[in-house]
């Protein structure tokens, strides 16, 4: 069976202390490593943007590998707490599962492909902590949102919920990964896009999807 996943399951890491020059250090490193890519920003780069030295930078972040760890926990732990806010909100099914789509595709429309080729070359163990973050988010709030659809009788009852979600989850790691979006055309977004559209509305019952069309179309 599909298990739950804990709070701490998705996050490792603890949450970093509020320090306001962290913070405005990791904001921007974000913006600039999602939208140029890691390799294509430096240090020196990220110090005069924000109006720095360079040892102030580095007494935050003594590399520039742990700076990329640093955005890419937080972008999983912002993942984290809009997926948290939605559940928290008990929308109906058909709701729900739109807001929850919307979320991914927020977030990921925010990286760019210069980052994920940057990912592909910096090594596997970045990637993999990528996967590591986006799986248990994926078990635990699509998890308890397709057990949300079932007792709604919006999930087809012939497919256990927790394998459409390994479905899912198979989907993802096979096409949204550095190697296959770059062969595929793809960009973040749109990979996650087609997997969702496919395996969640094929999940949908068929005595529901009129019914579920109407809602979404209003």
């Amino acid at each position: 069976m599909l298990s739950q996943a804990t709070p701490s399951a998705a996050i490792d890491e603890e949450p970093p202390p509020d320090d306001p020059v962290r913070n405005r250090i990791v904001e921007s490193a974000s913006e600039r490593f999602f939208a140029q890519g890691f390799r294509g920003v430096t240090m020196d780069d990220l110090a005069t943007e924000l109006g720095m030295s360079k040892k102030t930078l580095y007494q935050h972040f003594d590399a520039k590998r742990r700076l990329l760890d640093a955005v890419i926990e937080q972008k999983f732990r912002r993942v984290r707490q809009d997926l948290a806010a939605i559940r928290a909100a008990r929308q109906d099914f058909p709701e729900a599962l739109r807001q929850h789509l919307a979320c991914l595709q927020r977030h990921t429309s925010e990286i760019q492909p210069p980052f994920i080729k940057d990912i592909r070359q910096e090594g596997p163990e970045v990637f993999q902590k990528v996967e590591r973050l986006r799986r248990a988010n994926i078990k635990e709030f699509f998890g308890d949102l397709m057990r949300q659809g079932r007792r709604a009788g919006f999930i087809r009852k012939d497919v256990p919920a927790h394998i459409i979600i390994e479905i899912l989850l198979a989907a993802v790691q096979a096409i949204v990964n550095p190697a296959r979006l770059e062969e595929l055309d793809l960009t973040p977004r749109s990979g996650c896009g087609l997997i969702t559209k496919v395996v969640l509305e094929g999940a949908i019952d068929p005595t529901s999807r009129a019914c579920f069309k109407h809602r979404h179309e209003k």
